[in-house]
């Protein structure tokens, strides 16, 4: 919750009748008293342009001499919002910013403290900047009065761009992360030598035409505390505050689409009091704001999200700023902004500054319909042959056909046994490459001649499996089907399968031994050299070959890893086989059993 920098909240009250205990969260800070203390220092120490003031929790521009004859502009609030607040001071944009405690107000003697340091600087006027909290609209307006009583020229402009709540209440609309677009307007009117009325105008204008709302999918927790409340796995929660304050909605987890349409619909919502008006043909500066805790990949697919569904109203995204700009400590959330612009705001938002946390945006608008670049035409390579329905291309099908359905069956299995060292995926990736032949197949004929079948596939998965899978695996069909030009008989898959291994290890790193899928494929190579003995049965050969990959495979349980990911994991911690060596092991089981299959065989 708020605590002294907001209004009192009934967030914690959310886990209420909640049985189970709340953990208090790891934090990596020196202490929970100075950690505020700490986060500004580290913020000064890593730049240059910025200054401590000494006793108070204020950073300031290091160049006040240029403060002189021009507006100062002073904001702040509680820690924890970081880059928000030191991170927006420099030329451009804040003179200073005074900070509190985690999510709570700072003093009146430290914003006070910052105001005359900037008269004595010979400022033309100091403007405040805070967002509507009880705590920060008392202890900054406190501040104001007494500095006034002193003989400074300070006024102070509230802003208030929450668009959750349908019926604001007494206390109004929460401050949130459209602040940061006030600091830029205003800090650029500064620059350009505006005086203190026309920036109060201009930036209380911006503030009525802009609007922000916030979706979380985790709560945030105080350094030393609990976190404030709770959501089930499957929920989420809509227009939380930047402290934890509780939202207007509770509702299930939605794909990234539809949250955002959900979102974009309350913003918009004429019966919302709260509401920004939006109307086709606008221009706007969207905020897509990472609330702290989510991932830079989440983020990018929701602001792709938000491009989409405003230019589906007609609305024009003048510029697009995605990235953390006020966070809620380690909340895992996003919140929207919108500021509609004219071509005077959009050029005090392009408006060059030096404050580190501004994004070096392009000046230009954000759309879906940018022109993609064509991809280079494949090159040419031998024609293909037939692609008919015969018995030989009846016994492919059959044969990548249960291969497919194998590794959909492990992929769990495989996902467990990558969690232990690496990051859990062999399994979803074996799965791509199983989806992607299924609708290879779907869409044409698989060549039947095996080079051209292997090179085929080669193809398909360094496009679609991903991941170093994908890539030793091409790799080795690659070479394979090199093996195999003009070639057929059962010699040349022994030689094929060769020319496959030589190729992973030169580009791979590993051998025998080092626990990768190359245990197991090694192993099968061994057995299937036998095929190059006249009169060898090839059904009776592959049958021993994938016994001795699936022996190799459980025997990587008992191996130190030597190459791959998990060679940076202890070797105590590795207890199961390696997940590539099982793959391999069942790959080469699923093709022997297609190639037994009655209904693959030629008639």
């Amino acid at each position: 919750m708020s605590r002294g920098e907001g209004d009192s909240s009934p967030a914690s009250k959310r886990c209420a009748g909640s049985s189970a205990p709340m953990e208090t969260p790891k934090k990596l800070v020196n202490s929970v008293s100075g950690c505020a203390d700490d986060a500004l220092a580290g913020l000064v120490s890593c730049n240059p342009g910025l200054r401590l003031l000494q006793g108070h929790r204020v950073i300031l521009r290091d160049d006040l001499v240029a403060v002189r004859g021009r507006v100062a502009l002073l904001s702040g609030g509680g820690s924890g919002h970081e880059p928000a607040h030191a991170g927006y001071v420099g030329k451009g944009m804040l003179t200073g910013v005074v900070a509190g405690a985690v999510f709570t107000s700072p003093s009146v003697g430290s914003v006070l403290a910052a105001i005359r340091v900037l008269t004595q600087a010979g400022a033309a006027g100091i403007l405040l900047i805070v967002k509507n909290y009880t705590g920060d609209r008392l202890n900054f307006g406190m501040a104001l009065e007494r500095a006034r009583s002193e003989g400074a020229d300070v006024r102070m402009v509230v802003v208030g761009d929450d668009c959750a709540f349908a019926t604001p209440g007494k206390a109004g609309r929460r401050g949130i992360c459209g602040t940061v677009l006030i600091h830029k307007v205003a800090g650029a009117l500064a620059e350009a030598g505006a005086g203190l009325d026309e920036i109060v105008e201009k930036v209380t204008a911006a503030s009525k035409a802009m609007g922000t709302l916030g979706l979380s999918l985790s709560p945030c927790s105080i350094p030393g505390s609990k976190p404030s409340f709770r959501l089930a796995e499957d929920e989420m929660e809509l227009g939380l505050g930047i402290h934890g304050e509780a939202g207007v909605r509770r509702m299930k987890v939605l794909p990234a689409d539809e949250a955002v349409e959900t979102m974009l619909k309350h913003m918009t919502d004429p019966s919302n009091a709260s509401h920004i008006s939006l109307t086709p043909g606008c221009s706007v500066v969207l905020m897509v704001n990472n609330l702290g805790g989510l991932s830079c990949l989440e983020l990018g697919i929701v602001a792709g999200a938000a491009v989409s569904r405003l230019e589906s109203r007609g609305i024009r995204i003048a510029r697009a700023l995605v990235g953390c700009f006020m966070t809620a400590l380690e909340m895992a959330g996003v919140s929207l902004t919108l500021m509609v612009v004219d071509g005077e705001l959009l050029r005090l938002i392009d408006a060059k500054t030096m404050a580190m946390a501004w994004p070096n945006i392009p000046a230009g608008p954000a759309t879906t319909r940018r022109e993609e670049i064509l991809a280079p035409m494949d090159v040419p390579g031998k024609p293909m042959d037939e692609t008919g329905t015969g018995p030989r291309a009846a016994q492919v099908e059959q044969v990548l056909e249960r291969v497919c359905s194998t590794l959909l069956d492990i992929q769990d299995k495989l996902n467990q046994l990558d969690r232990a060292a690496g990051d859990g995926d062999c399994g979803h990736t074996h799965a791509r490459a199983a989806h992607a032949i299924r609708e290879w197949m779907r869409s044409c004929p698989p060549p039947a001649a095996p080079s051209q079948l292997l090179s085929c596939l080669a193809d398909l998965l360094l496009e679609k499996m991903g991941g170093s899978s994908g890539v030793l695996y091409g790799l080795f069909l690659t070479a394979a089907a090199r093996s195999l030009r003009n070639r057929s008989d059962p010699a040349a898959w022994a030689d094929a399968v060769d020319s496959g291994i030589d190729a992973m290890q030169r580009y791979g790193g590993a051998a025998p031994g080092d626990r990768t899928m190359l245990d197991s494929l090694c192993a099968a190579a061994k057995a299937l050299h036998s095929l190059r003995i006249p009169g060898a049965d090839p059904l009776q050969v592959l049958e021993a070959a994938v016994q001795s990959a699936e022996v190799a495979a459980e025997a990587t349980k008992d191996m130190e890893a030597g190459a791959g990911r998990a060679s940076y994991i202890r070797s105590s911690r590795l207890e199961h086989p390696d997940p590539g060596a099982v793959a391999v092991a069942a790959v080469l089981g699923a093709v022997l059993g297609g190639l037994r299959d009655p209904l693959a065989t030629p008639h």
